[in-house]
């Protein structure tokens, strides 16, 4: 029996055990309730883990064991993002294979989750980028296809020049590529789109419906954006063309004193006047060249240019000019609006800096004095004709009502959502499966001949023409018709990462199955996935699309839930400090940098007034990492595991500490200890003892603690509140250790006691040291794994005290303490207190004025 933690001769002989024996291999009994707990779908990087990654694995790991410990099926998968643009560029960069490294770095990854003794099911391994997986990735995109839900069109798409793509508008950050930071332009091509919008109104209602973080929820509300208001139509004057405009304030519409139409709006070149032609094409072309996320910035200065046109306003019938601005998009809505300077901040500062008139129409309801733009709803209308003086609430009603009565208007809801882009131009993605025919046109390549396979090449370096590498291989792009048999080629796109982590929870539940992409039955067993735990970055990527493309599935029969993943959990980093240099007298920093980053050995060699520190996130480029295999060796697993667990909430960002692994190891040695003191007084069969024998004071104060501690326990490994949980489990520990002291061989109800906390301490600490579990538990003489031993149930008759401490006070200050019976009635508190010696003292020469009575927990004495 192991006295101390010894994590180098313990560890990697429970992981070999576990190993042989398939102990982690999901079971599918039907008696048995079901619990799919998942990570997110990690992208095999070259520089493998980091102790930051971990604190989601480990976490989702603790509740995965305690659940199949509880009785449940576990689905607890594992598996490779593997597609996309991240392998790409490192295979350019080292001139190997994507393929090649994305096995390699798999490998590095599953070894080092095994490392710390992660439970995956590794038979369901799956990896996004083998052809096996991405046929039924292409069968997706068809049945998209087939109902009306995926399209080609022509685009200004965001273009990264570094990365020699499109990206999503989700994908650009700040008006930079989310991947490599570059400042994102615009490039006209024709794409391939998935139509997410379809599905706005469900994935926005069905957010209530799910246990999510509701900064996450509401990150999609936003994303999402729905808006209601009125469409209608403007005639432009002199013509016989019109535009369409939307807006959630027709009560504003008589304060409308111009039009501005999106720079890519398709009427802005016919309209333009020959004198304001060239400056309106100068800044067509230079509002190209800005992201989305620039011509909505609220700091930035509003800019634009008069068309020289006018358009005819449907109430008033004056004359109102026309101007283009990027800070309307032809994304949303209609591409154009009607401008409102006198009640809204972005047409305000438009018109002042462009000498616009500005009207008010909506004052104060109770007649306050405002300034402009006022953009409240509770106001009334005035300057606006028949409908002055009306509430702005009831103004809308019937603005919507008469321009639905001469049909040039109605009421719409729209969302600031835009269809899904798809389409990559590079080759280390899905091949989507189209065959473009002169004469049919979009022809889908027929089910049976997928997958459309990657051919084999050497080189795949991006064009740069807004073409896939894919596009120079001759014989893999010329194919004939599948529809007339005639000369067509292969589309030469390729799909974005997110779709092959769009669906891949589905696939875990089905693995190896060559027929479908999953047994919808299977599906029926194990969605939804009951906790999903992974970063808060892709809250509108991921999974907004995963959300979307379960919505498809569940139209279609395929799996049983509206929704894929019923509890989110978000973790926090895990930051370690960075060495940097001091600037040098004279020495030359970009703007924005404090200093120079150096390794940790140049800093040992310079004086300590030169370096710095900072806490940042673990990076290979910062030279702060910390691997699981530099940890498990320096500490051991068990002690990573609880150190990551204990450190702080789980959403909490923490700081790596040595010295606080130390701490976990030393929870560690004195478990060890304390089971190395009990074990030679350890009775096997407690439970059939314990409720035959009269258990004095003791022993019942330890059983209360044991089941009052089965319980917290329990509830805070459901609730991620794992730091408490170990905080419960030392403090079981040290009054576990205390009974052990006071313990005298003929005290055997004491005994029967503490082997049933001493047998609970093992369980409860299974789940999040599994292996010092596992050592303990053998050396106990218990047949096979804690992992297949029953997590221990709190007996609610236990949980209950049966003697409290009540602290004793006068006018607010404690004098004293006694213990009596729980539920003592206040009334013989009362008596007890006012009879107390000490509380004699305090009340001796004064009146009590009143006797307050917390049962259980104190009596209060007021007395002057």
């Amino acid at each position: 029996m192991p006295s101390r933690y010894e994590s180098k001769s313990i560890e990697p002989k429970w992981q070999k055990k576990w190993q042989e024996v398939d102990l982690f291999r999901t079971r599918e009994e039907p008696s048995r309730p079901k619990f799919y707990g998942l990570d997110f779908f990690p992208y095999p990087s070259g520089q493998g883990l980091s102790v930051g990654h971990l604190r989601n694995y480990i976490p989702t790991d603790v509740l995965c064991r305690m659940k199949y410990m509880q009785g449940y099926n576990v689905l607890h998968p594992m598996g490779w993002d593997a597609f996309g643009l991240p392998a790409e560029n490192e295979a350019l960069a080292k001139k190997v294979h994507p393929a090649k490294l994305v096995s390699l770095y798999a490998q590095t990854y599953k070894r080092q989750m095994n490392l710390v003794g992660i439970s995956y099911d590794w038979w369901r391994e799956i990896n996004s980028s083998t052809p096996e997986y991405y046929r039924w990735t292409q069968w997706i995109f068809l049945l998209l296809y087939k109902k009306g839900l995926a399209y080609h069109a022509e685009y200004p798409a965001n273009w990264c020049p570094q990365c020699q793509t499109v990206l999503a508008n989700e994908e650009v950050e700040g008006g930079n590529c989310w991947r490599c930071g570059t400042p994102v332009t615009k490039k006209n091509l024709k794409q391939w789109f998935f139509k997410i919008t379809a599905y706005a109104e469900r994935l926005l209602q069905d957010l209530d419906e799910l246990n999510w973080p509701e900064g996450i929820k509401m990150m999609q509300r936003n994303w999402i954006g729905k808006s209601e208001g009125v469409e209608f139509e403007w005639k432009i004057a002199d013509s016989n063309l019109s535009f369409r405009t939307f807006t959630t304030r027709i009560d504003t519409v008589f304060g409308a004193t111009f039009c501005v139409l999106s720079p890519e709006h398709p009427l802005v070149l016919k309209i333009t006047t020959p004198e304001h032609r060239a400056e309106v094409e100068n800044y067509i072309e230079s509002a190209m060249r800005l992201s989305e996320q620039d011509r909505l910035a609220t700091e930035r200065p509003k800019t634009g240019v008069f068309t020289g046109a006018y358009a005819i306003h449907p109430f008033t019938g004056n004359r109102v000019p026309i101007w283009i601005a990027d800070y309307v998009l032809m994304t949303y809505g209609t591409g154009a609006i009607m401008a409102v300077p006198g009640h809204d901040e972005r047409d305000y500062d438009f018109a002042k800096r462009y000498g616009l008139e500005i009207v008010r129409v909506i004052r104060s309801a109770d007649g306050s004095p405002d300034d402009l733009p006022y953009t409240s709803e509770d106001g009334i209308m005035v300057n606006s004709g028949e409908f002055s003086e009306l509430p702005c609430r009831e103004g809308q009603k019937r603005l919507a009502e008469w321009l639905e009565e001469r049909g040039i208007g109605e009421r719409r809801v729209n969302y600031r959502l835009r269809d899904w882009l798809i389409s990559r131009q590079r080759f280390w993605g899905t091949p989507i499966p189209i065959v473009h025919c002169q004469r049919c046109g979009l022809v889908p390549v027929p089910e049976n001949e997928l997958p459309v396979r990657l051919p084999e090449i050497e080189s795949y370096e991006p064009t740069g023409t807004g073409e896939s590498p894919l596009a120079g291989i001759p014989e893999w792009v010329n194919v004939k018709c599948p529809t007339c048999g005639g000369a067509a080629r292969r589309e030469t796109d390729t799909m974005g990462t997110f779709a092959c982590s769009s669906w891949y929870f589905l696939r875990f539940c089905d693995p190896h199955n060559v027929k479908r992409a999953w047994d919808p039955e299977k599906a029926a067993k194990w969605m939804p996935v009951d906790c999903y735990v992974g970063g808060a970055e892709h809250a509108v990527m991921h999974l907004l699309y995963a959300r979307f493309w379960n919505k498809v599935f569940y139209d279609e029969g395929l799996v049983p839930c509206k929704e894929p993943f019923q509890t989110l959990r978000n973790q926090g980093m895990v930051l370690a400090l960075t060495p940097y240099r001091k600037p040098r007298e004279n020495e030359r920093l970009k703007v924005g940098e404090e200093g120079i980053l150096i390794t940790f050995e140049e800093a040992a060699k310079l004086p300590k007034e030169e370096v710095f520190y900072k806490w940042e996130k673990m990076s290979k480029s910062k030279g702060n990492v910390v691997t699981p295999d530099e940890a498990v060796d320096k500490y051991g697993a068990d002690a990573l595991r609880v150190y990551e667990l204990f450190e702080a909430p789980f959403e909490q960002t923490i700081q790596w500490s040595e010295e606080r692994v130390q701490g976990a190891i030393r929870f560690l040695h004195r478990v060890f200890k304390l089971t190395d003191d009990w074990h030679p007084h350890f009775v096997r069969d407690w439970s059939e003892q314990i409720n035959t024998v009269n258990l004095d004071a003791s022993s019942r104060e330890m059983r209360n603690i044991t089941h009052t501690t089965i319980e917290k326990v329990t509830k805070d490994i459901e609730d991620f509140s794992f730091n408490t949980a170990i905080a419960a489990l030392m403090e079981f520990t040290n009054a576990i250790t205390e009974k052990i002291r006071i313990f005298t061989p003929e005290q055997n109800s004491l005994r029967l006691a503490i082997s049933e906390a001493v047998e609970t301490l093992i369980l409860l600490l299974a789940p999040i040291a599994p292996h010092s579990a596992d050592e303990i538990w053998e050396s106990y003489g218990f047949p096979g794994f804690t992992y297949q031993a029953n997590f221990p149930k709190a007996n609610p008759a236990l949980l209950t005290k049966e003697r409290v401490t009540i602290v004793l006070q006068v006018n607010g200050r404690v004098r004293a303490n006694i213990e009596v019976p729980t539920g003592t009635s206040r009334e013989e508190l009362e008596r007890l207190a006012l009879s107390h010696e000490r509380v004699q003292q305090f009340i001796d020469g004064k009146k009590v004025q009143k006797v307050v009575v917390v049962p259980d927990k104190l009596v209060n004495v007021v007395a002057k």
